[in-house]
């Protein structure tokens, strides 16, 4: 068995070859080329599974890759880049409950053609099928079954954020949508920027479920905040597949994810005045000014519907690494970045095994300062929420 990097949930901005949209607001940087050699050259990645897949806007951009020799499909499935990164191919779709909850969802297919299948079929449903994460006009229980019709692999993706996720805005346990003999669909769960795996144990009926720590990147810098140590025998779709369900000594080994405190909807906010709470007492009404329009936060959603006190786990559950992304780190800038991963690696070499001393010496002290931190999990974090990440302050060592 070999062990590999993996980010599952990766947008598209637009085409390569049209100069399209696929996914609206995402940078343009973030073709299907940029996005393979981002995570080959500067993030250190193996595996990245890029959401846009469906649109045939994407198939386009992928064909061209083929044709030139820069993609070679693999046998078990997926495309290889430049014999470094294997490219996976999802799509993420937007289903809608009677009673008005909207959920996320992402579906993994094994090649372009089973892609292509698979975009077809839901244009009848999606008015605009070049566009990703577009409404299904459907609830979860269809799109689940169309996806086991293909063979998907089923994933909820950021399943607690406030607005578009099965636990977050739709229901308080999966039956209430989805009946129990339909869960089988479900390969995996997401956890999203918000939550790790202390709070979403708290849910028993997660416990069956490996979880996966995805960047959900809308721009390059982003690629790899969260990713996922995996065992596989090689890089393909059904390797991950059996990783995705624990079966034949394939595994998820851990999990690397941000402090869920630094994720944009961990705790709740004030809608009116913007105000983050500090706790899941003022859950229900604003502590500043009183206003009950409020953007309930993951932590608080979590306390709402658990059914298990903290620290409980699987036996099979891996263990969940805190990782600070380096674009995250005051005194780490867009520049100093660019050359410290030219000089000395990939963001994964600076983040794991680069000495501070020649961090130090390419990015100053405060690079140093800033990486040593994100290490030893000293750095301290302000929460984030209702749309505003939270916050690395290192002040303390910036006076050292």
């Amino acid at each position: 068995m070999n062990r590999y990097f993996a980010d599952f949930h990766v947008h598209v901005g637009i085409s390569e070859n049209t100069g399209q949209w696929v996914k609206i607001p995402t940078s343009r940087q973030l073709t299907v080329r940029n996005i393979l050699d981002t995570a080959l050259q500067k993030k250190g990645l193996q595996i990245v599974a890029i959401v846009d897949s469906m649109s045939p806007r994407v198939h386009a951009d992928i064909r061209h890759l083929i044709d030139e020799g820069s993609l070679m499909p693999q046998t078990g499935g997926g495309y290889r880049y430049h014999n470094g990164v294997t490219l996976l191919l999802g799509a993420e779709i937007e289903t809608c409950e009677e009673g008005g909850g909207m959920c996320h969802s992402l579906s993994y297919l094994p090649d372009l053609a089973s892609m292509q299948a698979f975009s077809h079929e839901m244009s009848r449903h999606i008015r605009n099928i070049g566009l990703s994460t577009q409404n299904a006009h459907m609830p979860l229980r269809k799109l689940t079954a169309i996806a086991r019709s293909h063979e998907a692999l089923f994933v909820p993706a950021h399943i607690f954020t406030p607005h578009k996720s099965l636990y977050g805005s739709c229901v308080r346990r999966m039956e209430e949508i989805l009946p129990e003999a339909e869960m089988v669909s479900i390969a995996a769960i997401e956890l999203g920027l918000s939550a790790d795996t202390e709070m979403a144990d708290r849910i028993k009926q997660l416990w069956g479920f490996e979880f996966l720590t995805n960047s959900d990147a809308h721009s390059p810098e982003k690629i790899g905040r969260e990713y996922n140590l995996i065992e596989l025998a090689g890089p393909s779709f059904s390797e991950c597949a059996l990783a995705f369900r624990r079966r034949s000594g394939r595994r998820i080994v851990e999990n690397f994810g941000m402090d869920p405190r630094l994720g944009k909807y961990h705790q709740s906010c004030c809608e009116k005045c913007n105000t983050i709470f500090a706790d899941t007492e003022a859950a229900e009404k604003c502590p500043t000014c009183g206003g009950v329009k409020l953007v309930k936060g993951v932590a608080d959603r979590i306390e709402e519907i658990s059914d298990l006190s903290p620290g409980s786990h699987p036996d099979h559950r891996a263990p969940y690494c805190y990782q600070i992304p380096l674009h995250m780190l005051p005194g780490l800038g867009r520049k100093t970045l660019e050359k410290l991963v030219d000089e000395l690696g990939t963001e994964m070499d600076l983040i794991y095994s680069v000495p501070v001393p020649e961090i130090e010496r390419v990015g100053g002290r405060r690079a140093a300062a800033a990486i040593e931190a994100a290490r030893s999990g000293t750095a301290h974090v302000l929460s984030g929420g209702g749309g505003i990440y939270g916050k690395i302050s290192l002040a303390d060592r910036w006076d050292r």
